[in-house]
């Protein structure tokens, strides 16, 4: 969800953002921490980098920690849409079957 929500944004991408990304069009809350813990992993991964912004006013003058996916984490995203495809494909409960 971390790595859909920062191709989502593009280049604003930083954990505000992103966890509000989540919770609007995952219908979920979240913790902020827990979204900075899960990005710190997924960049010592290679599947996300990062950059610092300029420093601005509204945050005391503390910069940004801007996101974007790496070809790695294009590939992970796209693996994992697969996967999960072939699971959904055949369970009667999803598709409209009993249950």
């Amino acid at each position: 969800m971390i790595l859909l929500s920062i191709l989502r944004i593009g280049d604003q991408a930083y954990g505000v953002p992103i966890a509000r990304e989540i919770e609007t069009t995952g219908g979920r809350s979240v913790v902020l921490g827990a979204v900075y813990a899960a990005l710190d992993r997924l960049e010592q991964n290679g599947l996300i980098s990062s950059s610092i912004g300029d420093p601005t006013p509204e945050r005391g003058g503390r910069a940004k920690r801007f996101f974007e996916v790496t070809p790695a984490g294009i590939k992970a995203v796209r693996q994992t849409r697969r996967s999960l495809t072939r699971l959904w494909t055949g369970v009667a409960q999803v598709e409209g079957g009993r249950g």
